[in-house]
């Protein structure tokens, strides 16, 4: 019996995440197979790059502060951490994460009388994005720490100025002005980050029952059609919708950080995704 394509959303638009049909279609494959079942591994892919976005930002932040510090204790470890996360290949960091997390205890880990679960660890959810986050927060931290050295001298001494010290000169005139210089080069970063998911389930993270990004099921049409023509390219388009999104909001936000200034002056966000870190 032949499925409307309303039915193949409602079956596997969900799937990705254990909502729908469990087991994937065979044979007969549609247009709407293919479209309905990348665009519902899109979910994964959205989730490990947001979330990550979101919990490195503040991540790195405290990197590039702590790598403007003068005290050797806070700066040596930031620049370490920053180093060897920007200096290895993602891939590795997945695979290198994932076989850590596996030697830990099936039982879990005992302090103070409490066991603490540790298989958890091992699912993409959990480790995968957990490498997502420190990666992102040291790539993002070196984009700081470069803008938060080209402050200009000149606001600097404005702020003292105006009896500005500590907290609020950080607050009312470095970081603002850090935000402004490294905007556009962050955006080429969350850009990256959201196309960098696509490792997750190409790496040691196993996809439990099935259960991928929008590449994983790309792969499994490819694979079950011999015929790579169609589905990559659905995933590409995908990937280009979502890049446009966060263009769109990246520019929402330089247009923010940079309203004080004349309409002829304010910066264009200039978008240069990054081919190969």
């Amino acid at each position: 019996m032949t499925q409307s394509c309303l039915e193949i959303i409602s079956d596997y638009g969900l799937r990705s995440i254990g909502i729908g049909e469990r087991l994937l279609p065979r044979s007969d494959f549609t247009l709407c197979h293919e479209f309905t079942l990348i665009g519902s591994g899109l979910i994964w892919n959205l989730y490990f790059g947001l979330v990550a976005m979101a919990l490195g930002f503040f991540l790195a932040t405290a990197l590039a502060l702590a790598k403007t510090s003068p005290r050797a204790a806070l700066r040596k470890p930031a620049e370490w951490f920053i180093f060897v996360f920007r200096g290895s290949p993602l891939f590795i960091q997945f695979f290198l994460a994932y076989e850590l997390l596996v030697l830990l205890p099936r039982t879990g880990i005992t302090l103070f009388d409490l066991t603490i679960e540790t298989a958890w660890t091992t699912k993409a959810w959990a480790g995968a994005l957990f490498v997502l986050f420190l990666n992102t927060s040291a790539y993002s931290a070196e984009i700081f720490y470069g803008a938060l050295c080209a402050v200009p001298k000149g606001d600097l001494e404005a702020a003292d100025a105006y009896g500005f010290t500590g907290w609020k000169k950080f607050r009312k005139v470095v970081w603002p002005t850090t935000l402004r210089l490294a905007w556009p080069a962050y955006t080429n970063e969350a850009i990256f980050l959201v196309h960098a998911t696509t490792l997750v389930f190409f790496s040691g993270f196993p996809a439990y029952q099935q259960s991928g990004d929008a590449l994983y099921y790309a792969k499994y049409f490819a694979d079950k059609t011999y015929n790579p023509f169609i589905p990559y390219p659905i995933a590409a388009f995908y990937f280009v919708l979502v890049t446009l999104a966060l263009i769109w909001l990246f520019g929402m936000v330089n247009r923010r950080l940079n309203r004080h200034l004349p309409g002829a002056q304010r910066p264009k966000l200039k978008v240069r995704p990054q081919i190969i870190r």
